[in-house]
Order: C-alpha cells, then sequence, then structure tokens
C-alpha cells in the first residue's frame, strides 16, 4: 500500500499545481489581476491528505479542507474521475472549481464549506456533537458513528472562534474530533514565532484532547539511528523555523555548508552527511513527518479511541516544489520557467499535463487500487431524510402580549401536543434561554445530554421555575455565552439531514443585537445552505433600561442582505404562528429556482429563516387565519388599513411599532385622506421580490409582477409614504422606489441610551406624536387631475 500511497501523492501534488498553473499562465485571461491558488499552501498539505484519504477514513466520517487545500481537493476528485476536466482547467473560474472548497458550489463531494477561517475547523466539533445528539434518539440510533475531521493551517489557530469552541466541546464531552495542524510555521505575512507546538500541546491537553506530534519522516528517522543521527535531531530541533525555511529554498549544497559549520567536527555526523549527495540531503532533511506519507497513515492509523485528537504535523511550505521554504511562497506561484524544470523533475511527459496517471507505470492495477480505498468505493455521500409534516400553528392570546411571549407559547404548545416533526425539533440558546422564553420548551423537553444529570434544585425541592434535567432524551442543547458557537452548532444541526441522514428543526435564539457577533458563523451556515431558526430577542429598543449595547439597529438591515436567510418582524401573535407554520416547511425544501408567481421569489429551494422578535407587549387586533391573511404575511405585507382611493399619506411599518403608527394615523386622520397603514412583516421579503421581478423584465417576462408592486400599485401618484421601523431607517426607505412616491424613514441611526421605551421611542422619533408630526409636516402632493 505504501507504493500506492506515495503514487497518489505524486499525482496529487502535480495535477493541484498544474491546475494553479494552468489558470494563471495559460488560460486566457479577460482581467489582468492573479488569479492565484496557493501552491505552496497544497504542497504542505499533499501527504497529510493522501495518508487521510486513502488510508484512514470510512465513507461515514466528514471532513472540513484547509480553504488554500481547495487545488488538493479538486485534483483528488478528479484522480478519482469524480470531476470533469472541464472544471479543473476553468478552477477559480465562474463555474468553475472553487477558490475554497464550498458545498454549494462545487460539485465534488465537499462535507463542509471551508474559506473564512477557522471556522471549518470549529464546525467538526459541533458536527460530533450533533451526531451524538442524533444516536441518543431512538430514530438515530443505527446511524454509524463518523469521525469529524479538521485538516488546518497552523495560522488559524490566531481565531478566536477555535477556542470557544474547544471550551464548548470539553463541556459536552466532544469525542470522534481530529484535528490535522499543517505545521508549516509560514503564514501570509511571515514565519511563526518560535515554541508554537508547546502552546499547542498545553491547550489541547488543558481541553482533554489527545495531541499526536508527527515531527520526523521516515528518512529522518532512519538518519537517526545511525552514528551522528542524534546530534543531527538535537539540531534540527534547536534549528529556528526562519532557518529552517530560508535553507530549504536554498537547497542541498547550503544544507550542507550549514550542517558542516555547525556539526561537521563530529566524525559520525560528517560520515553521515558524506554518505549523501546534496540531493539526498535536501531531501532528508525535508522529510519532516508532515512530508511524509508513510508517516502520517502511520500517526492515523495509531488512534483507535473515540478521544478528541490532535495531530501536529510538521511541514514545509511548499515542498517538493522550487518554492519550497521561501518566506513570500503563500501566495506565490511557479514562474513558467520554474513550473517547465519541475514538470521534467516529476516525469510529466509535454501534452499529458492533464493526464490522470501521466507517470503511472501499472495503470490497471493502480485504478484497481483506487477502487478499492474505502472512502470513495460507495460514491457521493450526500444523504437526505424524508420530509417532515410541519404542523398548522395558532397561539391564544390575551388582550396584549409580545411577539417573545407567543414564540415561547407556541413552542410550549408542540412541545405539549408532540408528533414526528415536534420530536425533531432542537434548541439552543448562548446563557440566555430563559430569557428568549425557551424555558416552558426545556421544561416539557429537557436539556440534552449522553448520561442523565439531575437537576439538584428539584431534587433538593428548592422553589425555581426552571426544571434543567439532563437526558438522551432531551432536546435542547445548554450552549456557553458566544454567539460564534450558537450559529457553528445551528450550521452544524442544519445540515443532519445531509451529512448524517436524519433531519432535525434546529431553532435558536440570542438577543437580537448579538447577531452581529456570531455575524461570520451566521453568514457561513448560510453559506453551506444549513437549514435552521434564527430568532433574535429582544430587538431594537426593547432592553431600553439596559442603554445601547442592548438594543439592535443594523439586525433588520441584516437580515435583507444575508443571502440564504428568510428574515421576518412580525408585530403580532397570529402574523408569528403562520410564519412559523411556513418556516417548518421551508426549512426541509429543496425544489427547483422557480419563481412563485405571486411574490417572484424561490421558495421552492428552501433555506434558513430569521425572526425579529420583541418582549414589549402590544395589544393584539384579534386571530386573522384566513388564506389571503397569511399569503400576505409570508409573503411579507399587508394592509392593516387599506389606502382609500385618494389616499395622500401611507404609514408603513415593520415589527412592534405597530401600535405607534396605527395611533399616528388616528391623529392625522382629520388632516389627511384615506391614511393607509401597511403592515410589512419582511422587508428582506418584499425587497428580494421587487429586485427579482425588476430582472425578469429586463429579462423579457414581462408580467414578472412582486408582491410589493401589488400592494401599492393602486397608490395616487401624490401620495407620500412615512416607514416606521425599530431599528435602522433604511431597512424601508426604498419602498418609494417601488412606484415613484416621495418617502420618509423613521427609526433609529444611533446607539440609545437607558431610559423607558416611551423615552427611546420619543428619542429616536418614533412614538405616535412624532410620526403623526412628520406626516402632517409634509406638504400634499400635487394631485391627479
Amino acid at each position: 500500500m505504501s507504493d500506492h500511497l506515495k503514487t497518489v501523492e505524486q499525482r496529487l501534488l502535480w495535477l493541484s499545481h498544474w491546475m494553479i498553473h494552468f489558470a494563471n499562465h495559460l488560460r486566457p485571461k479577460v482581467d489582468q489581476i492573479k488569479i492565484g491558488g496557493h501552491q505552496a499552501s497544497s504542497a504542505s498539505m499533499v501527504s497529510i491528505m493522501t495518508a487521510l484519504y486513502f488510508s484512514a477514513l470510512r465513507p461515514e466520517d466528514r471532513v472540513a479542507v484547509k480553504p488554500h487545500a481547495a487545488p488538493l481537493f479538486h485534483a483528488m476528485h478528479y484522480l478519482m474521475g469524480n470531476l470533469d476536466r472541464a472544471k479543473i482547467e476553468n478552477f477559480r473560474g465562474f463555474g468553475g472549481a472553487q477558490s475554497y472548497p464550498s458545498r454549494t458550489k462545487d460539485v465534488d463531494d465537499v462535507d463542509f464549506s471551508t474559506g473564512s477561517v477557522g471556522l471549518g475547523v470549529a464546525i467538526t466539533a459541533f458536527a460530533s456533537l450533533v451526531q451524538d445528539y442524533i444516536r441518543a434518539k431512538d430514530w438515530g440510533q443505527d446511524v454509524v458513528p463518523g469521525r469529524m475531521v479538521a485538516l488546518m493551517g497552523d495560522a488559524e489557530l490566531d481565531e478566536g472562534n477555535i477556542y470557544e469552541a474547544l471550551q464548548e466541546g470539553w463541556k459536552h464531552n466532544v469525542r470522534n474530533v481530529w484535528w490535522v495542524i499543517d505545521y508549516n510555521r509560514q503564514s501570509l505575512d511571515g514565519v511563526v514565532r518560535e515554541g508554537l507546538w508547546q502552546r499547542i500541546e498545553k491547550i489541547f491537553d488543558a481541553f482533554g484532547w489527545d495531541v499526536v506530534k508527527v515531527k520526523y519522516g521516515i528518512l529522518q528517522r532512519a538518519a537517526f539511528a545511525e552514528a551522528g543521527g542524534e546530534a543531527l535531531r538535537h539540531w534540527i530541533d534547536a534549528c529556528p523555523n526562519q532557518d529552517y525555511a530560508a535553507l530549504t529554498f536554498m537547497g542541498g549544497a547550503v544544507w550542507r555548508k550549514r550542517l558542516m559549520e555547525d556539526l561537521g567536527d563530529q566524525g559520525a555526523v560528517t560520515a553521515l552527511l558524506d554518505r549523501r549527495s546534496d540531493a539526498e540531503i535536501a531531501e532528508l532533511m525535508e522529510n519532516l513527518g508532515g512530508n511524509c506519507v508513510a508517516s502520517m497513515a502511520e500517526a492515523f492509523a495509531s488512534v483507535t479511541s473515540d478521544r478528541p485528537t490532535c495531530f501536529l504535523a510538521y511541514t514545509i511550505k511548499g515542498w517538493g516544489t522550487p518554492i519550497a521554504g521561501h518566506k513570500d511562497n503563500h501566495g506565490g506561484l511557479m514562474t513558467k520557467a520554474q513550473m517547465a524544470e519541475w514538470q521534467q523533475h516529476m516525469g510529466v511527459p509535454p501534452g499529458e499535463e492533464w493526464d490522470r496517471f501521466a507517470t503511472v507505470e501499472d495503470v490497471a492495477d493502480f485504478e484497481a487500487y483506487l477502487a478499492r480505498v474505502p472512502f470513495f468505493a460507495r460514491g457521493p455521500r450526500r444523504r437526505n431524510d424524508q420530509v417532515l409534516r410541519a404542523p398548522m400553528i395558532s397561539v391564544e392570546t390575551e388582550r396584549e402580549i409580545s411577539t417573545q411571549a407567543a414564540f415561547g407559547k407556541i413552542l410550549d404548545n408542540l412541545a405539549r401536543a408532540g408528533g414526528d416533526m415536534v420530536d425533531r425539533i432542537v434548541t439552543a440558546s448562548p446563557d440566555v434561554t430563559g430569557t428568549t422564553s425557551l424555558g416552558p420548551w426545556v421544561n416539557r423537553r429537557k436539556l440534552f445530554a449522553r448520561e442523565v444529570i439531575e437537576d439538584v434544585f428539584r431534587t433538593e425541592k428548592i422553589s425555581s421555575t426552571a426544571k434543567w434535567d439532563f437526558a438522551p432524551e432531551g432536546q435542547h442543547m445548554e450552549l456557553g455565552i458566544a454567539e460564534m458557537n450558537l450559529f457553528l452548532w445551528l450550521g452544524a444541526a442544519g445540515l443532519a439531514h445531509s451529512l448524517f441522514g436524519r433531519r432535525l428543526i434546529p431553532i435558536g435564539t440570542v438577543y437580537d443585537p448579538f447577531v452581529s457577533r456570531g455575524l461570520d458563523a451566521l453568514n457561513y451556515a448560510c453559506y453551506q445552505d444549513a437549514r435552521f431558526i434564527i430568532v433574535g430577542t429582544p430587538s431594537g429598543v426593547t432592553l431600553a433600561p439596559e442603554g445601547g449595547a442592548h438594543q439592535s439597529i443594523a439586525a433588520p438591515l441584516i437580515g435583507m442582505s444575508q443571502d440564504g436567510l428568510a428574515a421576518f418582524e412580525p408585530a403580532f401573535a397570529d402574523e408569528l404562528a403562520a410564519i412559523l407554520s411556513w418556516a417548518f416547511d421551508y426549512l426541509q425544501r429543496d425544489g427547483d429556482k422557480a419563481e412563485d408567481p405571486r411574490t417572484w421569489l424561490r421558495d421552492s429551494t428552501g433555506g434558513a429563516v430569521y425572526l425579529r422578535l420583541s418582549t414589549n407587549p402590544i395589544e393584539q387586533v384579534g386571530v386573522r387565519s384566513d388564506e389571503a391573511f397569511r399569503a400576505g404575511v409570508i409573503g411579507g405585507g399587508y394592509w392593516l388599513r387599506p389606502p382609500g382611493p385618494n389616499c395622500e399619506i401611507v404609514l408603513a411599518y415593520q415589527g412592534v411599532v405597530a401600535p405607534e403608527v396605527m395611533a399616528a394615523a388616528g391623529l392625522i386622520a382629520e388632516a389627511r385622506r384615506d391614511v393607509g397603514v401597511l403592515a410589512v412583516t419582511s422587508a428582506d421579503r418584499l425587497n428580494a421580490g421587487w429586485t427579482a421581478a425588476q430582472r425578469a423584465r429586463a429579462s423579457g417576462s414581462s408580467d414578472a409582477r412582486a408582491q410589493v408592486e401589488t400592494l401599492l400599485e393602486g397608490l395616487p401618484a401624490h401620495c407620500q409614504i412615512v416607514t416606521v421601523i425599530d431599528g435602522h431607517p433604511a431597512t424601508l426607505a426604498w419602498l418609494g422606489g417601488v412606484h415613484g412616491h416621495r418617502t420618509v424613514s423613521l427609526g433609529g441611526e444611533h446607539f440609545g441610551q437607558t431610559g423607558t421605551i416611551g423615552d427611546l421611542y420619543r428619542h429616536f422619533g418614533i412614538d405616535a406624536a412624532s410620526i403623526a408630526a412628520k406626516a402632517l409636516h409634509l406638504s400634499p402632493g400635487r394631485r391627479k387631475a
């Protein structure tokens, strides 16, 4: 097998580098910018990835590949016959193999997208927790446990989210996780500091991980066994990172000179060096453990437990290429001259650069070997699960209720009613479970742990509203106060149907202003097409006495701009019920991209959902359940107070400011004719439908009509729109552009301060009196003749 592994390694090294070279130097260019591709970062990973995929992994294992090793990943699937040549010839081109592995854009069986460094590493820990969660349930016990593997560069250890994930993993006794560190000691801007490996070992040991250090390759270990070898090993251990990198770049003759200067007066060491040519000395000194496919295969095979394990693999950045060791090689490329010389060194005949087996002597034997590799033997590993029937949801409301309280009631009702879909709901929150109204759900459905942990307060009969019982059947994940972890967990849980063949309905809650704290991970989860519901609550100035740090301003704009996320901000409980009924089905859709002719939205594709809720209780307008109301809410808006034919003012609002807007409408009714009140439940969906319809009309679909266009089309030209939101006013400012109506937008643009909600509404000018004053201040527009 070792000979086959070496052949695979050399094939992947060549194909990955040729792919990058072709894209940058041979493929016709339109732009003058460098296409890039990270040749050196791929080279340092080639032995690791060869040993991992071709000797250690099984089909149930899942891997997050280091972003800059994407060319290696694509080359591997090309070698296996799973990727067309056209895709890798168009590497980093439109429709070609992606710059970084992507679940949604690549076709070669990507388990986890990577790109924003650190996130691909951390999600593997949460995927393992999700796997344990599923296997603890009656409906998931037949899932074969796989290892969640992350291939990472050492510079990724600068990312703070990795350490947040380590702590969360420790709390939940994470297992079946491998993190493989490409310890090449070089990053984009330079060489890493000395002694990092010691910190790595201490950190992972502190969090209960095993650490396997793979420092020396088989050539080095053989040399150490010779006379003088121990002195050579001590010299390697003491050599500064920068020196080692520079000597590698300069080559065998310089290596000999330096070693002779430092160790040459020792006869045994001199003899050891004299027995080797300059080329052999270079090969010996570059034979670190991570660049030795046999050593890596041994290291992987040595781990037989399910304990989390960190492999610290010493490598040379750019190993095996002319740019090995150079401090500028991170984004550097081999020149045409270097590539021509290296092609000869690699033994690839001219004209056979794309040939998968160009240098293979016995192709039939090699193909037979590839066909037996366990990881690839079953073909693509994307799984799926049945669609769970989403329940219709209603909620009984008292005279006044907040959307957050209504959310808690709905979940409590679902917990009580049960059912197949309810059994797949799993909730999580970053230490704000009780204050985001998940308490009743948790009391009924328990917290998850692999082993039973009783609530001591209940055991000791101490009065408490919270029943914190941990059990394998629990359906709530207790997370620490780290929003990045919440979104990484949602990303992993939202891919459960694809990764493990068991669908989950993940629901996360977070204080709305702190969505921004996890924004990178939220974007990452959406980029992977993970399916989940995120509830941001309280929002706006709801927590007015706590000040600006707890008041969200930009969150509605995040909801509008985030791809893969349908954002809603209902004002009333019946709106929320309709949205949740729809959301439970929407999470599970995987259809084509056909547009809905009513909204011009592509809802058949499905996605994640964001609910922006409030703790401010408001008077309800009565339960409405007709289909027209439901369609309006889901599409993004409906008329709470329809405008008349001579309407002069429309008050358009989103969210909890509804009572202020309705009161303002009453205040201006005598001075302005036919005042209309537009309830916007989703500026995101109204805007997305509008822009999609505009694109469709520009492409020849003259009948394309968005919901917002239909809603506003009857307004007279002189009608003016005042928009109101407890958030950034730009969220609704675009409404005037739909049919050309003058628009004034109210909301909060600055951090608030402490006070009552009324104080801050007046401060931002979104109280009823301020809204009315703004509307009355507008001069009536020109009337139609």
